[in-house]
């Protein structure tokens, strides 16, 4: 007699070792529970949240961009969008990312491939120590999202495009706190 429940174990196992060898192109054993796997896998702490774990997480600039290049990279439309990395390379490292963070919620739509310094602030866009699965839901005792990050970010770039900050002062102040960035640098 066939029993199907006993079954599905087994067939769920082998889909997700299937997914594991189409994505990573090298075989692994099958994945653990989602919550055992990111318990063994942490290694970043969310303590820090809304920010990133700063030994995981410190950021990185990309080299082409300093002040004297932004008239000619970041300022310039459609910047950002022209040396954003793929879906492809960054889902596969939100995923690590996810488990390392030790994240018990391993949805990836329920994150944003981050990057810490923001491509409109010369960060760098491939690096992983600028890039992190940044929940988009209300983290930490600020209460803030990462909605509220990309407003910060947004206003920081329009102050160092209209020239009222320079490029360095801003990468540090968000690299240091994103949520207090603005009035580091008396903007708001």
């Amino acid at each position: 007699m066939l029993h199907v429940h006993r079954l599905a174990p087994a067939v769920a196992t082998a889909v997700l070792a299937a997914a594991a060898l189409a994505t990573a192109g090298t075989a692994h054993a099958a994945p653990a529970a989602p919550h055992t796997r990111a318990a063994l896998d942490a290694t970043c702490s969310q303590a820090y949240l809304p920010l990133p774990d700063p030994s995981c997480t410190p950021g990185a600039t990309n080299p082409d961009v300093t002040q004297d290049t932004i008239d000619s990279t970041i300022c310039v439309a459609g910047y950002s969008t022209s040396i954003r990395p793929s879906t492809t390379y960054t889902n596969r490292l939100k995923v690590q990312q996810i488990a390392q963070y030790g994240y018990t919620d391993t949805d990836t739509a329920d994150y944003e491939e981050d990057h810490f310094i923001p491509l409109s602030l010369g960060g760098n866009p491939t690096d992983p120590n600028n890039l992190w699965p940044e929940p988009r839901y209300t983290t930490g005792t600020s209460g803030r999202s990462s909605t509220d990050k990309d407003t910060v970010e947004y206003r920081l770039y329009r102050a160092v495009c209209n020239h009222q900050v320079n490029l360095v002062p801003a990468q540090q102040a968000i690299a240091t706190d994103w949520t207090t960035a603005l009035s580091a640098l008396g903007l708001g």
